[in-house]
């Protein structure tokens, strides 16, 4: 059984600055003490020679190939735009910084 109580949890949310109720705490110290304890069943299993997995199924990857196709030119992607400065999408400054 894990060391998780009530008193515990009132100091880490206080820590946290979190505002819990007194049902909050009871529910938090109960769901904080099962993860702890299933964290410390995984440790018991945990050995050196077993060997870390990120996935249980290998997996391969699915993308596809990148291929060159056909695509808009600038004229055809910008026809639509409000407004363009050459190339590119015009649009309102929102950090008053110049890059």
């Amino acid at each position: 059984m894990s060391e998780i109580s009530t008193d515990l949890v009132r100091h880490l949310a206080g820590l946290a600055r979190i505002d819990l109720s007194e049902s909050e705490l009871e529910s938090l110290t109960g769901e904080l003490a099962q993860i702890v304890d299933s964290i410390a069943k995984v440790s018991e299993v945990a050995t050196p020679d077993v060997v870390a997995t990120s996935h249980p199924i290998p997996l391969s990857n699915v993308f596809r190939e990148d291929e060159v196709r056909p695509s808009l030119s600038v004229d055809e992607a910008l026809r639509g735009a409000p407004e363009r400065e050459g190339d590119r999408f015009k649009v309102a400054s929102i950090l008053d910084e110049e890059q």
